[in-house]
């Protein structure tokens, strides 16, 4: 069973800087793809971006240039890089894992973890 844990998450000012981790047991992240979504209060869960298993990665319109996803295999951690951070990317932020090919809609993925809340303060 594979489970996934989020940290990095907290409180910072906007033009700010936090990475996320996701650290995954039970199945070697380069063998799935893994995505981040996040969910602002009264909102739908959005995708963000992911990083495939095979190929690359995709960062939706509003996190390109501000965002990465970049993976360590030798800790079985993929992470998210947020950098100029603003206000509206405050929001619980939750990787999902799928084995197989990428995909930007949540109900298509199999694993989730528990979310980490990333703040940003105006």
């Amino acid at each position: 069973q594979v489970q996934l844990v989020e940290s990095g998450g907290g409180l910072v000012q906007a033009g700010g800087s936090l990475r996320l981790s996701c650290t995954a047991s039970g199945r070697t992240v380069s063998t799935m793809s893994v995505a981040w979504f996040r969910q602002a209060p009264g909102q739908e869960r959005d995708f963000v971006g992911t990083i495939a298993w095979i190929d690359g990665t995709y960062l939706t319109d509003s996190v390109k240039g501000r965002f990465t996803i970049s993976r360590d295999n030798t800790k079985n951690t993929v992470y998210l890089q947020m950098n100029s951070l603003k206000p509206e990317d405050t929001a619980v932020y939750y990787c999902a894992a799928r084995r197989a090919a990428w995909a930007r809609e949540s109900d298509r993925f199999d694993y989730w973890g528990q979310g980490t809340q990333v703040t940003v303060s105006s």
